[in-house]
């Protein structure tokens, strides 16, 4: 089925922003330009938003008047680690909300380069922790992210394998950047195609992140980590996208290890095409398909 017309509309909002980042010519610049395009989209006036503290961690809870209190995705942002907040995720959430029947609680893990690896992984440990100690059931938290929160999402449910915490019920990765080598072939195969994510843009962001570190250190490129014992695993990726082999390494990797993986390659689609919902059919599609995967396995 050929992709839906407001596809260019996306390609085009990825456009402006790549342009707008350059143009200001600093990190915070990229900030404000990936804000600026995240903020495009207007909250619905029944969503229920409020600030935080999760564990040390400030974090946002995003609700539906549908969802439920004690079941929860934990949500990691994507922007390379370097840039992404809560404030423009909002909108998505609330979608996410809808579908899954739950609370979202969004994180603001610390960025770099001001709080360098393992800054994300230690922020999302904490702030699963924290759910724990409000007396959510393990059995009823989904992790999930995109991009880089699509990698920070295995490395932290590897991190609560390793800590001896209960694993939650599920995770959740939508173009996840697992490999910070970017050592994948379609890297190259797909540069044409991708209208954001480029080779050169992500060493940058592997750099201020790792520093002088190995970059493939486990906990910062999960698809070097020992996958063995990680809970169901819902990964989406666009043929479009030069991360599509870092979603098909990290799927043959986990079922390799024992995972319960379903991973989907939905044609045509570019990086986290989810987040353009308001626009696009398919993002909304692929957010009712998340909901399902959430609800099926946190009961």
């Amino acid at each position: 089925m050929a992709a839906s017309a407001q596809l260019e509309l996306v390609i085009q909002k990825f456009k402006t922003f790549g342009e707008r980042g350059k143009a200001l010519g600093t990190i915070d610049g990229f900030r404000l330009a990936f804000e600026e395009m995240m903020s495009q989209f207007n909250l619905d006036g029944d969503i229920n938003c409020h600030r935080v503290g999760a564990g040390g961690v400030p974090a946002e809870w995003v609700a539906a008047p549908e969802a439920a209190e004690d079941r929860v995705l934990l949500y990691l942002h994507g922007g390379g680690y370097v840039i992404g907040s809560m404030r423009g995720y909002r909108v998505f959430l609330s979608r996410l909300s809808r579908t899954s029947g739950g609370r979202v609680l969004g994180l603001e893990y610390r960025l770099a380069p001001e709080s360098p690896f393992p800054a994300a992984v230690e922020d999302a440990v904490a702030g699963y922790r924290w759910l724990l100690s409000q007396g959510v059931d393990h059995r009823r938290i989904t992790i999930g992210g995109d991009s880089c929160g699509g990698g920070l999402t295995v490395a932290t449910l590897v991190a609560l394998r390793y800590l001896g915490e209960p694993m939650p019920a599920a995770g959740v990765c939508i173009s996840p950047w697992v490999d910070l080598e970017g050592t994948g072939d379609s890297m190259g195969s797909k540069a044409a195609l991708d209208p954001v994510v480029q080779r050169e843009m992500l060493q940058f962001m592997s750099r201020l992140y790792l520093g002088d570190r190995d970059q493939n250190t486990p906990l910062a490129s999960p698809l070097y980590a020992d996958l063995r014992g990680l809970p169901p695993l819902l990964i989406l990726v666009g043929t479009a996208e030069t991360l599509l082999d870092d979603s098909t390494r990290l799927a043959g990797r986990a079922k390799a290890a024992g995972v319960a993986v379903e991973l989907e390659v939905w044609d045509d689609m570019v990086h986290v095409w989810p987040i353009f919902a308001p626009i696009l059919p398919e993002g909304q599609r692929a957010i009712e398909r998340i909901g399902q995967f959430i609800r099926r396995h946190t009961g």
